[in-house]
């Protein structure tokens, strides 16, 4: 198969396996607790429409739609367990939560605090990854992905680290966060929250836009300078050299995906 007939496909790492979404399809591969693999897939909401090729909206859709995937995941697997269905992570949400409020309480809406509840945000992602088998699937994701892309026979010996991580989402996100909130405070005194939310969904469009420039300019100076601390993230701390076992599921889930997008 040559590289225009390849398939776009991207992943979530589950804590006990793999999602991997291509144009059309959704499919999962979990090991269940008896050590059999459960694999489901499916059809993957689409919005149609014109609205999903507008700038700076088109990659809020595509969000949203990877999204809308998870709960399907769920009733069809409902042995998949999300990274977030853990007792530490959450842990960490409500003390991040109470701690941003707490932060706004003292120091107000300011562009030093919204920044410093960017940096923050990341801290529950970063507990799923530090405990279980999550950056382990993480590098199964990648891995799977990569091999599929690069005609490689054994996943294994594929890169564990991809330049279509979501991790390459931080550094532009916080920085259009942080460049948003500051315009934001010199244009309106004290803004409602409705404004800040809004400079959030903003940025996270603008963070998707850089995201799809960096893709299309793969090799240029600027997308390695942008990818990089995403690449550095993945490879300290986000992903993990998977077993054996764990690759086993990436594959299932791959074959999975391959057959819903021929059937659809």
């Amino acid at each position: 198969m040559s590289e225009s007939e390849k398939l776009r496909l991207g992943g979530m790492a589950l804590a006990n396996g793999l999602l991997v979404h291509g144009p059309t399809s959704w499919a999962a591969a979990v090991r269940r607790r008896d050590g059999s693999l459960g694999i489901a897939s499916g059809p993957k909401p689409r919005v149609e429409g014109r609205v999903g090729e507008l700038p700076g909206v088109r990659g809020l859709v595509r969000l949203a739609e990877a999204v809308a995937v998870i709960p399907l995941v769920k009733r069809a697997l409902p042995e998949a367990r999300l990274p977030f269905e853990d007792a530490r992570v959450l842990g960490a949400a409500v003390a991040v939560s109470a701690g941003g409020a707490v932060l706004r309480k003292r120091a107000g809406s300011t562009a030093g605090t919204e920044a410093a509840l960017a940096l923050l945000s990341v801290v529950p992602s970063l507990v799923a990854l530090r405990g279980g088998q999550t950056a382990a699937y993480h590098g199964v994701e990648h891995k799977a992905i990569a091999a599929y892309e690069q005609d490689e026979q054994d996943a294994r010996d594929a890169a564990k680290e991809h330049d279509r991580c979501g991790s390459h989402l931080i550094a532009p996100l916080m920085a259009a966060n942080v460049a948003g909130v500051a315009l934001l405070h010199r244009l309106v005194e004290s803004p409602p929250k409705a404004a800040n939310l809004a400079v959030s969904v903003g940025a996270t469009g603008a963070a998707v836009e850089v995201f799809a420039w960096a893709e299309r300019h793969r090799g240029s100076r600027w997308e390695r300078l942008l990818n990089r601390p995403g690449h550095e993230l993945q490879r300290a701390i986000g992903t993990r050299e998977p077993t054996d076992e764990q690759l086993e599921v990436g594959r299932a889930a791959l074959a999975e995906i391959l057959s819903a997008e021929r059937g659809a």
